[in-house]
């Protein structure tokens, strides 16, 4: 199974391409959209280098990635599903990391909760993944609501080391997960 194109009633989920790079360097050159992320706007080059990640970190796993999300042929956002990486996210068969960020004019919109609802239903029903999670700051409150209001929870707060430290980086990390069998439950 290749990564597959998702749609939701107002999102069309486009898996990550080169053609994409234009819209990431768009993304990730406002410093609000990466303010719980990186210290500044990255420049062309760095996202450059930040996309050829994202497509290497889809390879392993069968069906997960990176989508650019569309609707009515506006570009909102990019949303992710991929294998654990790091210290902070060990790897673990069955498990898969939620991620998603979206251009300022469409925040408060609904579409970060809509896309990453329908990343859960793929995860979980089309892979058969066991357990999903989202990890933020502390500090990130709007990003944190969205991850309860897709029916994550709190599992655990930790501390990350930056090379360049946020603002709110000393209130640490937290963590939200749902598993497989609380999804199939609702």
């Amino acid at each position: 199974m290749s990564q597959a194109r998702l749609r939701t009633a107002r999102l069309d989920l486009v898996p990550l391409t080169d053609e994409h790079l234009p819209l990431e360097v768009e993304l990730d050159s406002d410093p609000e959209v990466l303010r719980y992320l990186w210290p500044r706007a990255r420049t062309a080059d760095e996202v450059r280098l930040a996309h050829q990640r994202r497509l290497a970190r889809a390879r392993p796993v069968d069906g997960l990635g990176v989508w650019m999300g569309f609707a009515r042929d506006s570009f909102i956002g990019m949303w992710m599903l991929q294998p654990p990486r790091g210290t902070s996210e060990p790897q673990v068969p069955g498990e898969a990391e939620l991620g998603y960020r979206l251009l300022l004019r469409y925040w408060r919109q609904g579409f970060a909760r809509e896309g990453s609802l329908e990343l859960m239903r793929h995860g979980f029903e089309e892979l058969g993944l066991d357990r999903i999670f989202a990890q933020t700051m502390a500090v990130n409150e709007p990003s944190r609501a969205t991850m309860a209001s897709v029916g994550m929870h709190f599992a655990r707060s930790f501390v990350e080391h930056y090379e360049e430290a946020l603002p709110g980086t000393e209130h640490g990390e937290v963590e939200y997960e749902l598993r497989r069998e609380e999804w199939l439950a609702r």
